[in-house]
């Protein structure tokens, strides 16, 4: 294919996984990745595209990749943090999931998501009580329910010791 252009195979490539043929998405991303070992783009669409498939094992090494590497844009190093970061809690790498997550969150601080997926993996490693503090701000700050609104100052209060009583 004399003309096309990395980018013209990455985007097709994308394209394939967005209209529902993620395996034939993966076929072009791994050979891609394989011209392009280095490219943070080609790594990170790869690791999506695996976790799309339910491969989170095999999306591992290309999140790891396109984070170790420079060149991806700050929104898709938001999402290969928290793709890994979700991708480790799955696969049962409970503090891998916290360090990656907690990471996304120092660059990301107001990342909902982050924060969600962070709660999930506190609680997996029976960090209990942080993992409800942040669920609780979440719901305090975010939730349009008018009674959650009514009460968000005391959830907030509350988020910050579960533990308080009268």
């Amino acid at each position: 294919m004399s003309g096309t252009t990395k980018k013209d195979l990455l985007q097709a490539a994308v394209r394939l996984r967005e209209q529902g043929d993620p395996e034939a998405a993966r076929q072009q991303l791994l050979s891609l990745t394989a011209e392009y070992p280095e490219d943070a783009e080609v790594a990170y669409q790869t690791a999506w595209v695996h976790d799309v498939l339910g491969l989170e094992a095999e999306a591992v090494p290309f999140y790891e990749r396109c984070l170790g590497t420079e060149g991806l844009a700050a929104e898709d190093r938001r999402g290969a943090l928290l793709g890994l970061g979700s991708t480790y809690r799955i696969l049962g790498r409970y503090p891998e999931a916290v360090d990656t997550l907690r990471l996304g969150l120092s660059e990301f601080p107001e990342d909902g998501a982050l924060q969600t997926f962070l709660a999930m993996s506190l609680f997996n490693t029976n960090d209990h009580h942080d993992a409800m503090q942040i669920l609780l701000r979440i719901i305090a700050t975010t939730s349009s329910d008018a009674y959650v609104q009514r009460y968000r100052r005391a959830i907030e209060h509350y988020a910050q010791d579960l533990n308080e009583t009268v």
